[in-house]
């Protein structure tokens, strides 16, 4: 059997294993969980969720993508298996998984010593002022990163005093950081680029880009190239095992030297929306698959 027909397999097994798992959990969930419709929704969310984590701790298939280091072996995975909807007892859910390292980390503009990366907010600059966003937008993330830092080059924190100083926490907070740039600069650019696909946030300031995943946007502002040129290295993905194999000119080269990156970094973005009637939950979290390690959650219900 080739390694695709195996990672098609892994996936079948995967999405049966889920299925099976949660259906077990919800049982009793239901049974102790009835007349309070509200708390069971609930007790039933977080259910979905810790069953799902510990389904990828112990899930075999899984732990052998990591062991092997095999980067066609996760870009396969991750292609058959981004989106899988299923339903349990009365739960409508529906789970997303993709590289939790597909895009920049705002919160590496500065590292926990209080040192600027003085070369990725340059990069970052330029890419935005190709979409006549304010240099200013930079500053408001550095003053969002910088731990320890009295000295601020914007007013975001007298404008919102409860704001976390010392990383950017959650998507929440970075759409706070847009909405205070909007707002005080009389600026709607930011809606020039996605920046759901150019930011993942994450406290981890060594977290790296893994370039068999990086989209578009991240091309562009990682290595100042035009759209188009963004476009076909995003569409390479999954061939790329080290710099040879990216074939970049000098200055892409020079360019790329200015950020951490990587060809396998084995760790998930895990998105679940689940629905049951008028109710709603949307969970997201990490899984650092070597460390069989779920972090980075968010809830909202």
């Amino acid at each position: 059997m080739n390694k695709q027909g195996i990672a098609l397999l892994i996936t079948l097994l995967f999405i049966m294993a889920i299925s099976v798992s949660i259906g077990i959990g919800l049982k009793y969930v239901n049974d102790a969980s009835a007349e309070v419709e509200n708390e069971n929704f609930l007790f039933q969310s977080r259910v979905v969720a810790d069953d799902i984590i510990n389904l990828l701790k112990n899930s075999q298939e899984i732990e052998a993508l990591a062991k092997e280091d095999s980067v066609e072996g996760l870009f396969i995975f991750l292609s058959q298996s981004g989106f899988i909807p299923f339903e349990i007892a009365d739960l409508k859910i529906s789970m997303e998984i993709s590289s939790a390292r597909a895009k920049f980390n705002p919160n590496t503009l500065c590292d926990g010593n209080n040192t600027i990366a003085v070369k990725k907010v340059d990069a970052l600059k330029e890419y935005i002022s190709r979409y006549r966003i304010n240099h200013t937008y930079v500053d408001i993330l550095l003053d969002n990163t910088n731990p320890g830092n009295t000295s601020y080059n914007s007013r975001v924190f007298d404008e919102n005093p409860y704001l976390f100083r010392e990383y950017i926490a959650s998507d929440m907070h970075l759409e706070d950081i847009n909405n205070f740039y909007t707002q005080t600069y009389y600026d709607n650019n930011l809606k020039n680029i996605d920046l759901e696909k150019l930011f993942y946030v994450s406290p981890d300031r060594l977290t790296k880009i893994d370039l068999n995943y990086a989209t578009p946007e991240v091309w562009e502002m990682i290595l100042g190239v035009d759209r188009p040129r963004a476009e076909q290295l995003s569409l390479g993905g999954g061939s790329y095992f080290d710099l040879e194999s990216l074939a970049l000119d000098e200055d892409e080269i020079t360019s790329l030297s200015r950020f951490e990156v990587s060809y396998f970094e084995p760790s998930l973005d895990i998105r679940l929306h689940i629905s049951k009637d008028d109710k709603n939950a949307d969970i997201r979290f990490e899984y650092d698959i070597k460390n069989k390690k779920g972090l980075n959650f968010s809830y909202a219900i």
